[in-house]
């Protein structure tokens, strides 16, 4: 946790023990049902320890306090770090609607098969039988199989999971966004916008808007450019499709951040070449994976697993009503 000798940095030790907590927890939450009681406890109590850590990650303030004989004087005083102050209570309620959600689905009208072909012991086990639907075609073939009776589901219950399909699909959308505004923090908007851009990207050009006139200001923008690199292709190479119509959604958002990644090689490339006795990158010292910002580690981490977890939800949904719409056409 200290990020001395050979070991990780505080920042990755930090995100690294989020995402294990995450498959811990949510790794086998395949299907659309409460989590366990012992698992929802370990989530709650070791989410609590690690995000305590934001609690000393402050910033001062000018401030004014009335002495007892009425007297005033300026003090510095400390409040919570403007990215954390505004994010972390939004995904702490996030958090809470996606447990929300699963705990919603106690009894439902469909159920599933394991990869045997047999049912499971859900909510509907005494359906009645219903040939398995699935629209994976040999892909996480693994996966349990939503079933539904032959009627499929009555209008009450699919305008129910139409409504969480939404509700969802709007966690996973605001969690994306704050997991996209770290990379965004740390490069900084400027640098952001050139990169972001779809046409023709020069890096020459983006380090002559910058007006960087020392080395200082050299390894500060390579410092950032080189976290915001490594954030860009963590994200690029995670990838978790499931159903056939999100699939290019998701290509759509690796390949953004791909491009961002590339650019911001170039970028840091270019820098060096116009600077070639710069120091080391504080990334290069500390053998950092990705940053060493603390706040942003969590923030990130935090983000990306429930971004994981209301996706996974919405692609469950978009099973059982595809299940409920091959049962319909029967």
């Amino acid at each position: 946790m200290s990020g001395s000798g050979k070991g990780v940095s505080t920042a990755v030790a930090i995100s690294n023990a989020i995402t294990n907590l995450y498959a811990t927890v949510f790794g086998g939450c395949h299907r659309l049902e409460p989590l366990l009681a012992e698992k929802r406890s370990m989530w709650r109590r070791e989410m609590d320890c690690l995000l305590s850590v934001c609690d000393y990650i402050v910033e001062l303030f000018p401030s004014k306090e009335i002495m007892p004989d009425g007297t005033v004087r300026e003090v510095m005083a400390t409040r919570p770090r403007s990215d954390i102050y505004v994010n972390l209570p939004a995904l702490e309620k996030l958090d809470d609607m996606l447990l929300e959600i699963l705990d919603s689905f106690q009894k439902t009208e469909f159920w599933y098969v394991n990869d045997k072909g047999q049912k499971d012991s859900c909510a509907a086990a005494a359906a009645a039988p219903c040939r398995p639907v699935s629209h994976r075609d040999g892909d996480k073939w693994w996966l349990p199989v939503p079933c539904v009776t032959k009627p499929g589901l009555t209008e009450s219950a699919r305008r129910d999971l139409r409504q969480k399909h939404d509700c969802a699909s709007q966690i996973h959308k605001a969690a994306m966004a704050i997991n996209n505004g770290c990379g965004r923090a740390s490069v900084g908007d400027l640098i952001y916008r050139h990169m972001s851009f779809p046409g023709k990207f020069s890096p020459e050009y983006l380090l002559d808007r910058l007006e960087i006139s020392s080395e200082h200001d050299a390894l500060e923008a390579a410092d950032r450019v080189e976290a915001a690199m490594h954030v860009w292709r963590r994200k690029a190479s995670q990838g978790h499709s499931r159903s056939p119509w999100s699939a290019v959604k998701e290509l759509m958002e690796s390949d953004k951040n791909v491009m961002l990644a590339s650019r911001a090689g170039d970028v840091l490339l270019c820098l060096k070449q116009r600077f070639p006795g710069l120091s080391q990158t504080t990334l290069d010292a500390s053998k950092i994976q990705y940053n060493k910002d603390v706040g942003q580690a969590i923030l990130e981490g935090y983000s990306r697993v429930l971004e994981s977890l209301a996706y996974n939800i919405v692609t469950c949904i978009d099973d059982v009503l595809f299940a409920d719409e091959s049962a319909r056409k029967i």
